[in-house]
Formats: C-alpha cells, sequence, structure tokens
C-alpha cells in the first residue's frame, strides 16, 4: 500500500504525524486545493516523465504550473514525455492522484521546479488520493532527496504580494 510506504518513510524523520488524510478526495490539484483550504497553487503536484533510461524523472511543481516543452528539453536533453498510469505506478508505487517523491518503489531522479519558491509551505500528496503534507522547500527538498532545482514550468504566478492566499 503506498500510503504506507509514505508514512515509513516519514516516520524515519520524526514526521509521520504530520501526514494529513481527509475524507474526502486530493486527487487533483482543484480537489486537494479545496480539501485542505488553500489556493491551488499550493498543492505541489509530482509529474512523471520518461527518463533516458528504464527509470522516471519527477517533476515536483507548484499546482498551477505548467511544463514546458522547451525549457523541459534544455533541462533534461529529453523530449517531456509522461508516464502512463500503470508506468508511474509501476515506477513511483503509487497511484495517479497520490503521486509524490516520498517512499517510492524504485530510487528515482526527482527534481524540484522553482514555481514553488514563492511560497512558505506547500502541500505535496503521500501516496494516496486523500492524504498531503505540509512543507516548506527545503523540507521538501531533503525529504524528496531532490537532485536539484530547475525551471522547466510556465503559466504560473509572480510571486505574490499578499503572501500564501487562500481558498476562501
Amino acid at each position: 500500500m503506498s500510503i504506507a510506504n509514505v508514512k515509513e518513510h516519514f516516520r524515519r524523520v520524526g514526521r509521520e504525524q504530520d501526514i494529513l488524510e481527509f475524507a474526502t478526495s486530493s486527487a487533483t490539484v482543484e480537489m486537494a486545493a479545496a480539501t485542505i483550504g488553500v489556493i491551488p497553487a499550493r498543492i505541489a503536484k509530482t509529474l512523471s516523465f520518461r527518463g533516458t533510461d528504464e527509470s522516471a524523472i519527477l517533476v515536483v511543481a507548484a499546482g498551477d504550473a505548467k511544463v514546458d516543452n522547451k525549457k523541459f528539453r534544455e533541462s533534461f536533453g529529453l523530449k517531456a514525455r509522461m508516464l502512463s498510469p500503470e508506468e508511474v505506478l509501476e515506477q513511483t508505487g503509487h497511484e495517479i492522484g497520490g503521486v509524490c517523491p516520498f517512499g517510492l518503489a524504485r530510487d528515482l531522479e526527482v527534481y524540484l521546479d522553482v514555481s514553488m519558491k514563492r511560497f512558505t509551505t506547500l502541500f505535496p500528496a503521500c501516496g494516496s488520493t486523500n492524504s498531503a503534507i505540509e512543507l516548506n522547500c527545503d523540507e521538501l527538498a531533503v525529504y524528496s532527496g531532490a537532485k536539484d532545482w530547475v525551471d522547466v514550468c510556465k503559466g504560473w504566478n509572480e510571486p505574490l504580494e499578499t503572501g500564501e492566499g487562500s481558498a476562501h
């Protein structure tokens, strides 16, 4: 079970109790934002792409960001090709809607997109379609084992002048 792997991952760093589980689905950015009560941009979505070999590349980005194919190719030297739901499950151990960079089935390269740096905290999923954890960017980098920060997205808003914002 995917969330069990994520709980074990966070148990090792003393943060298992910080995983939030919801009665409603948080499977999409919009659903997660509504469930948690934050703006969609603060949902840290994990996108799965084909790598150069058998392993996927994971990019964690703000909920309002879209992958820019040109920037992706410049950063990784590859065309941005998303994995199928079956490949995502095989590579990450997580089903679509709960994909996160924690408790992975394989040792995958994780990159964090700069679109998230405008927020004090974000909410990535935790391996199920009804879970999340609130982390700051430094924690997200450490707990995900991210290789680096990248700039591979477009369409996201510049830093918010009013701070974090909320869904209300």
